[in-house]
């Protein structure tokens, strides 16, 4: 008779421990998503993603030859919209992005006096007044002036009540993250620049050509050490290092895009090395020697045998690299800074998506919405990025399969 094995105990503690474990750190991890994608979407959309962050301001009067007459429309507004059949505007209450409330201006009629004013302040020029502009005052001759915080229905019936207006302020659409979604793929070319070349060859070196001594052991052990580094130790290297070097080199006159991309370079190295050097290794010894076998020398195997079989960790790599310069904030205030900016210069300082929601959280109140809609878009990049690495890895082992 066969002995039946030993009920184990610890085995099944050790399965209730890894699935337990497992499990938990999926609940939590969907606990974030979900958390992120139902506060952040109701505020995603393209106005987000194209508007610049800061809004222009602008103060106007109307032209010497215009009159209020009765422009009436042949289409229903919605209920929430108050129309002036007097100046053809209409107005209605809402959020913008920043989460503050304002008027908008939801339509002007064609024929109205108020779609073509005189820009009093800098930039002399006349100025159309489109939809989603943001009504701040309308200052009249013999009465107060209609502010935004009466309300879009206040300012209508005050409108249709008056027959002349002294100056009407608006503001261009702000709020929108174009600037930091601009550096943040900028940093990440920058970045890659400079990080690749050196990781890839390192990882060369340590795989293919280095020896088993006691200096390139401890090479790999101090390579493994900056892994663990805290990135505001980097931030603070950035900011000694790579600050001054480019304010010398270049028009900088302060943290800048290079500074910012040359300290996540630093921080991305040992993820680029070791990924690498570990999809070095799982390249069969046979492939070498045949490469050898063959004639073809050693730097000859290493780049046309080696490194092609490799591709799909390199690509791993790249994406670890991406998603961690992505994710990346407190280096970033040292080395390039915490303003918020929409036009992007290589010599200038600007905030990359991470930044950004370091910079509205530290706002009071905090724009928590808006912080989860920025999160929301990083996931949905790290995403198609993801996508894209399988994709491309996934077709050049076909290609490389049928070329063998």
């Amino acid at each position: 008779m066969l002995n039946k094995p030993k009920f184990r105990y610890k085995d099944v503690i050790r399965n209730i421990l890894t699935y337990g474990g497992a499990l938990l750190s999926f609940a939590v991890l969907m606990l974030i998503v979900v958390n992120v994608f139902i506060q952040g979407i109701p505020l995603l959309n393209m106005d987000l993603i194209l508007n610049n962050y800061e809004s222009v301001t602008y103060v106007t009067e109307l032209k010497e030859d215009y009159s209020v007459g009765n422009y009436t429309i042949d289409f229903e507004l919605e209920e929430d919209v108050y129309y002036s059949t007097k100046w053809g505007i209409a107005l209605r209450d809402d959020i913008d992005l920043l989460g503050k409330n304002v008027i908008f201006i939801d339509y002007v009629h064609k024929d109205s006096p108020l779609l073509h004013m005189v820009n009093k302040g800098v930039g002399q020029g006349e100025l159309e007044l489109k939809d989603k502009y943001a009504v701040v005052r309308i200052a009249f001759t013999n009465q107060p002036s209609a502010l935004s915080i009466q309300g879009a229905e206040n300012m209508i019936s005050i409108l249709d009540m008056v027959d002349s207006i002294r100056e009407f302020e608006f503001q261009t659409p702000g709020g929108g993250i174009r600037g930091s979604i601009i550096t943040t793929l900028v940093l990440i070319g920058l970045t890659l620049v400079f990080a690749l070349p050196i990781g890839i060859g390192a990882s060369i070196y340590l795989n293919e050509y280095a020896s088993d001594n006691w200096f390139n052991k401890r090479l790999r052990t101090f390579i493994e050490t900056l892994t663990g580094v805290p990135s505001i130790i980097y931030g603070l290297m950035g900011l000694a290092l790579f600050v001054p070097i480019t304010i010398s080199l270049t028009s900088a006159t302060g943290g800048n895009l290079i500074s910012g991309a040359l300290t996540l370079a630093v921080i991305v190295l040992p993820v680029i090395i070791r990924t690498t050097e570990e999809s070095l290794k799982v390249v069969p010894m046979d492939y070498r020697f045949a490469s050898l076998a063959l004639g073809a020398n050693e730097t000859q195997t290493t780049f046309k045998v080696v490194l092609p079989s490799a591709f799909s960790g390199i690509l791993t790599a790249t994406l670890l690299a991406i998603g961690r310069i992505i994710g990346e904030s407190a280096a970033l205030v040292f080395a390039i800074g915490a303003t918020i900016k929409d036009d992007v210069s290589l010599t200038s300082s600007s905030t990359s998506l991470a930044v950004h929601i370091l910079t509205m959280m530290s706002d009071e109140p905090a724009n928590v919405a808006l912080s989860n809609t920025v999160a929301l878009i990083i996931l949905m990049m790290v995403l198609m990025l993801n996508l894209l690495v399988k994709f491309l890895s996934k077709r050049f082992m076909r290609r490389n399969g049928r070329t063998v």
